[in-house]
């Protein structure tokens, strides 16, 4: 993960606190919306969350596109890391806001990826 500090004009506080260079909440307008961020490193995982406003500050109520989902990886991840949308089991599924996707990143470990003429 990027150090998020060069993001502090757009960070908020999030359950009291601002965060740090790797952890924080964040609102960063992009073209006619707003990116809704939470971004941490703990437990082993580098994760970045991401949802969607208005403009006036209302929950878009869609998904964020492929488009949008890779202008966060570029916003807080470095060019040759390697991070991943993931679908766990059923049993491990939870759902806290409908319209929010995450990205995360094993913290000293690699991620498994196909042959690069597959990918």
């Amino acid at each position: 993960m990027k150090n998020l500090n060069y993001l502090n004009k757009f960070r908020i506080k999030y359950l009291g606190i601002k965060g740090d260079e790797h952890n924080g909440a964040f609102k960063i307008p992009q073209d006619n919306i707003i990116f809704a961020v939470v971004a941490s490193n703990g437990l082993g995982w580098e994760h970045v969350s991401l949802s969607l406003l208005t403009n006036t500050g209302t929950t878009l109520e869609r998904c964020p596109k492929w488009s949008e989902m890779c202008k966060l990886k570029e916003l807080f991840f470095k060019d040759e890391e390697i991070v991943m949308q993931l679908h766990p089991k059923k049993s491990l599924h939870v759902n806290i806001h409908p319209y929010t996707l995450h990205l995360w990143r094993p913290i000293n470990q690699e991620i498994l990826i196909p042959p690069e003429f597959m990918v």
